[in-house]
């Protein structure tokens, strides 16, 4: 494919790169291109916080493993940004610069001279304030300058025969809340725990979004009617409520990506 043959040439000019590695597809796909270019001259970093799940970073340190990348760890303190926590529209980049300030100083001193993101193309269509942030900082989105999409990624991770090829987009966990409500480690934890319950029960594309004291859940719209006549509701109910929710909900809508930006 042309597009991932611009990307590996990207990082041979590069020779040496650290990569803002979340897990998710996109940056798993930048760290595997990166390591088949430039070897142990490639370095994947997560950045570990309260908006992380352990299970998350359960599976990035597996997928790392499994493409044979170097790869270290780093706490990030964004909740000790008023800031960040208050949640206003532009939470992102306050949540970015807390992490290109930390990736920055780390590459500088590990002697990588450039950081890559794992920012996509589409990502440019969508309000990302993180982005800018990132930009600010020097850090490079090679998804992006070559252009390629979502529906890319996916197609060159399996071409390259990642596993996780298909998996959930996962975003912050912090992107469950809606603007302007307080962001908490206890709140976080409510609705990641929550989130988990539901892929335990086999539910994948799924978002447990939280107002105040309600949980609103969202699968796919053509799920809706699978997962009400499927699911034990009152067991479900009591789950949630087991985590701290008042009150449970479903969105007739569904699950779609982005649904919080539209109040901006």
């Amino acid at each position: 494919m042309e597009k991932l043959s611009q990307l590996k040439t990207l990082f041979q000019e590069m020779e040496k790169a650290l990569i803002a590695y979340s897990g998710g597809i996109d940056s798993t796909l930048i760290a595997k291109v990166a390591y088949d270019v430039l070897g142990d001259k490639a370095l994947a970093v997560t950045a570990v916080s309260p908006s992380l799940l352990p299970e998350e970073l359960d599976e990035a340190q597996e997928q790392a493993k499994t493409i044979g990348i170097p790869h270290e760890l780093i706490s990030t303190h964004e909740m000790d940004n008023p800031n960040y926590t208050s949640n206003p529209v532009n939470r992102c980049y306050f949540c970015k610069s807390e992490l290109h300030d930390t990736l920055k100083p780390l590459a500088i001193a590990k002697g990588y001279p450039y950081v890559v993101d794992g920012v996509n193309a589409d990502d440019l269509q969508d309000y990302r304030p993180g982005i800018q942030a990132a930009k600010e900082r020097g850090a490079r989105s090679l998804l992006a300058e070559v252009g390629i999409t979502k529906a890319e990624v996916r197609e060159i991770s399996q071409q390259l025969h990642l596993p996780w090829w298909d998996k959930p987009s996962q975003p912050c966990l912090s992107s469950r809340f809606p603007y302007g409500e307080e962001i908490t480690v206890a709140k976080l934890q409510r609705v990641g725990r929550a989130e988990v319950y539901l892929r335990q029960l086999g539910w994948t594309n799924i978002r447990v979004r939280s107002q105040g004291e309600t949980a609103r859940i969202e699968v796919s719209p053509h799920q809706i009617k699978h997962f009400v006549n499927e699911i034990n509701l009152e067991v479900l109910t009591e789950k949630f409520q087991e985590l701290g929710f008042l009150f449970v909900t479903l969105d007739l809508e569904g699950y779609k990506s982005g649904k919080l930006n539209r109040g901006i």
